[in-house]
């Protein structure tokens, strides 16, 4: 979906081309930022969360599928690489521990369902596996 997300920023004629409006307008809508540099990090995934408070339910769903797939992503990284994963995120762990949790209360309340309720599950799960990775580190 990243990558996606920045060809669309790069390419919307051609996402029209090939997937129709309806598409671009979801990746739209799913990208945080469009403009280079980006804003600050926390700036920006501030207003994303507070953007997912007035899309509507298609954008809603693609957002949520991306989110759980890097959820998923971080908890498996986090078994193999723990406790340096959340280096290369420029939230670090809190500012990420943050904004999934975050996310998963957006979605859980305006996405109700088996999507959002294996996001929470999977943030808890992130959470957990990076609070044991901090004390096995300790």
């Amino acid at each position: 979906m990243t990558r996606l997300k920045t060809w669309a920023a790069e390419q919307e004629d051609i996402i029209k081309g090939l997937f129709g409006l309806r598409v671009m307008a979801i990746v739209r809508a799913c990208t945080d930022a469009d403009t280079i540099p980006k804003p600050p990090w926390h700036e920006r995934k501030e207003r994303y969360i507070e953007h997912l408070e007035q899309v509507g339910k298609d954008v809603l769903l693609v957002s949520a599928c991306d989110k759980l797939h890097n959820a998923r992503a971080i908890v498996g990284d986090l078994e193999a690489h723990a406790p340096d994963l959340f280096g290369r995120f420029a939230g670090g762990q809190e500012g990420t521990l943050w904004y999934y949790d975050s996310l998963a209360k957006v979605f859980s309340r305006r996405l109700p369902g088996p999507l959002a309720a294996e996001l929470r599950k999977t943030v808890r799960e992130m959470q957990a596996n990076a609070t044991a990775a901090c004390q096995g580190a300790s």
